[in-house]
């Protein structure tokens, strides 16, 4: 330190000051004003991008919010389908049973009809060979018993002591 006193120059002091300010100057009227414009610019381009990035993240999370929405729309829409198509299936498989039980019902009735129609019929076919056989036999029977008059007669007294009077 001392050499730096001993080697003390004012004259060159003044020169290095005067350079100094002069430096300084040309420094703030030429250099500055576009050192703090770059700077300016960089510290706005800065927060643009952190304002775009934010943007850009919130955008993201809206995105995101709407397609969770879009899938849960989707979800309870495909299970209305679902629960109508189940409720289509099962609507159609009662009405093919009760349609087919109304027909079974309507051909029961049907079989039950004609089953009562030709036993109706056969009892009537019955009773007519029965007639006829009983007419048949009845007119052998009397043809028998009313060749001769002694048989008329026991037969006529035979049906008198047959008939109580009152």
């Amino acid at each position: 330190m001392e050499t730096i006193i001993n080697d003390f120059s004012p004259g060159l002091f003044v020169v290095m000051t005067i350079l100094f300010l002069a430096l300084i100057f040309l420094m703030v009227k030429f250099a500055w004003k576009p050192i703090l414009n770059s700077l300016n610019e960089r510290e706005s381009g800065i927060h643009d991008a952190l304002a775009a990035a934010d943007k850009a993240r919130a955008d993201m999370q809206n995105l995101q919010a709407d397609n969770e929405k879009m899938l849960q729309e989707a979800r309870a829409e495909r299970e209305a389908m679902l629960k109508e198509a189940r409720e289509i299936k099962e609507k159609m498989i009662a009405d093919s049973k009760e349609q087919a039980k109304a027909e079974g019902d309507k051909m029961l009735k049907q079989a039950q009809v004609a089953i009562e129609s030709e036993k109706k019929a056969a009892v009537a076919d019955i009773k007519n060979q029965v007639a006829q056989l009983s007419v048949a036999i009845a007119e052998k029977v009397l043809k028998e018993q009313l060749s001769s008059n002694d048989k008329q007669l026991k037969l006529v007294d035979s049906m008198l002591s047959d008939i109580k009077l009152n």
